[in-house]
């Protein structure tokens, strides 16, 4: 697999970087991992990185984008926190991602079980998570097809948090960074959310979230 150049990120559209990464996870599903020498290509890219997407998702240590899209070093910029949360630092790391390092999509990733979502749905409240864990309490209060155990012990209800979770990411990533928004509007960049299931390893990516541009809005 050859390490991504300028001139391969900049010929990648949003649509083919959604491509690639729908291609990765099929082979991490199916364990055929293309083979890769990261030495080299630590070496190739110490003079620079093209990467052709920003992934933002969760800290939890089964949920590695590299790993779940089969990508190698210098293939995407990997942004995780608890819960896969917004905020300012990471707006900016987005913006950095894709404004001047030139990649072509963002994604929003999810996954089941979320230790974070379940934490949002008991309201725990523990020093600095508390304050993390409020940023998912929108997407708690937004799900209201749940009466009656509205708790960690739902996992329907837990997932039905996560994608909202995730939705509601992408639509603040767009109302919060105007440079996002508009590499987003004139087809520069595309955004997707979408959901990792830790338990088959497959992505599932959410057509109401997906905004590849003038190339891929209705795909």
């Amino acid at each position: 697999m050859k390490t991504l150049t300028k001139e391969m990120q900049e010929a990648i559209t949003p649509v083919m970087a959604l491509d690639l990464l729908k291609e990765g996870n099929k082979r991490f599903v199916n364990n055929l991992k293309i083979n890769r020498n990261l030495l080299q290509q630590a070496n190739e890219t110490s003079d620079g990185q093209h990467p052709f997407a920003v992934i933002l998702s969760c800290i939890d240590s089964r949920t590695s984008a590299e790993l779940v899209f089969d990508q190698g070093l210098g293939d995407v910029f990997s942004i995780r926190i608890a819960g896969n949360i917004l905020n300012e630092d990471i707006l900016g790391s987005m913006e950095f991602g894709c404004k001047v390092a030139g990649s072509k999509i963002i994604v929003v990733l999810g996954h089941t079980k979320c230790g974070a979502v379940k934490g949002a749905c008991d309201h725990v409240e523990m020093g600095n998570l508390t304050v993390l864990l409020s940023k998912i309490r929108p997407a708690v209060d937004d799900e209201t097809t749940t009466t009656e155990n509205r708790n960690s012990n739902n996992s329907v209800f837990v997932e039905n948090v996560a994608t909202i979770n995730v939705k509601r990411t992408v639509k603040s990533i767009m109302e919060r960074s105007p440079i996002l928004k508009e590499l987003i509007e004139s087809g520069q960049i595309g955004i997707v959310g979408g959901s990792h299931d830790i338990t088959t390893g497959e992505v599932t990516f959410y057509p109401e979230t997906k905004n590849l541009g003038s190339h891929g809005v209705n795909e």
